[in-house]
């Protein structure tokens, strides 16, 4: 059976804030992008309840709102918006080829990868019962709505303590897990977690269960690993910060990336380093992971990708 094939001038792989933004900017300049969504259209922000912190939208909005809006408006200036997984690359030559849904390739004169990263859990069911209704991986977003409140933070690294004394300036309280007896937090951040009065660091122990009323979350079970004794704390937010995914994994072999997996861009700009294959958004940023710095990254990989097809076409009628 022969494959299906189709030729595009700028494909984007992935949804969400950076996807939709690269789509918008690439239609506006008559590159006829066609995006493939990925499984989860709109990215992490569709598992967010409120967004209040996004310009635009004074009385903010819930994360499947916005991803709506972003996505009529890449198709308002003609983005071909398709449901489906990329499920191999070949940047061997040009044009680039790229398989969908292990079934159609795509060949591509410009690519552009906003898969994004998937927060690590803890694996609780209770956990994904009240994410978004208490459970947070990202304390930036949504601390806010547990000003004056008390919350619980897991993990014990340099994202871990720098979310706990964010939220320290928020919230009353703010009990940090940590499931071993030291920190694998840089001795500054720890510094400054030890040095914060509102927080409690709470050492060899982990989160057995998320306790709830159903609707929020009112608490959490600790298990102190050495002594075996449980206690409930209450609490009525939870943050999860024991790191992220970046879905770069059918990139191996192919894109520079970071021991953790996270793509490599030149400085300055979304170029990565295959000619013509461009990344934004959380797939190559591990620091700021907001969506605003999404959208930016995605205007930038568009502008790149179209002056990247500019420039060849002046090389072309230079040579012609």
């Amino acid at each position: 059976m022969s494959q299906e094939t189709e030729h595009v001038q700028c494909l984007i792989i992935g949804s969400g804030p950076a996807g939709y933004t690269a789509a918008i900017y690439a239609a506006r300049a008559d590159l006829k992008p066609v995006m493939y969504t990925g499984m989860q259209p709109g990215g992490q922000l569709t598992q967010t309840t409120e967004v209040d912190n996004f310009p635009g939208y004074p009385g903010g909005i819930t994360g499947p709102e916005m991803m709506e809006d972003f996505r009529k408006q890449a198709e308002r200036f003609g983005t071909d918006v398709r449901f489906g997984y990329v499920s191999s690359v070949d940047f061997s030559s040009l044009p680039h080829k790229v398989v969908v849904d292990e079934i159609k390739t795509i060949t591509a004169d410009t690519v552009i990868i906003s898969t994004g990263a998937t927060a690590k859990w803890l694996g609780l069911p209770s956990e994904q019962q009240y994410n978004g209704f208490g459970v947070s991986a990202c304390a930036v977003c949504d601390g806010f709505f547990f000003k004056g409140q008390d919350v619980a933070i897991v993990g014990a690294g340099d994202t871990a303590a720098e979310e706990a004394t964010y939220l320290a300036k928020l919230c009353r309280k703010v009990y940090m897990l940590v499931r071993r007896d030291e920190f694998r937090a840089s001795k500054a951040m720890v510094h400054r977690v030890l040095n914060t009065p509102n927080i409690e660091v709470i050492y060899n122990t982990e989160a057995k269960e998320i306790l709830g009323n159903g609707k929020n979350v009112t608490g959490i079970r600790a298990l102190n690993n050495q002594t075996g004794v449980e206690t409930d704390i209450p609490v009525e937010g939870f943050f999860v910060a024991i790191g992220h995914k970046p879905n770069t994994d059918i990139f191996q072999g192919w894109l520079d990336m970071d021991e953790t997996g996270y793509l490599k861009t030149v400085p300055g700009s979304t170029k990565t380093n295959i000619e013509g294959v461009f990344a934004c958004g959380d797939v190559q940023d591990h620091y700021y992971r907001q969506a605003i710095t999404a959208a930016g990254s995605g205007c930038m990989a568009a502008l790149d990708a179209e002056r990247y097809l500019a420039a060849k076409e002046d090389h072309v009628n230079v040579l012609s």
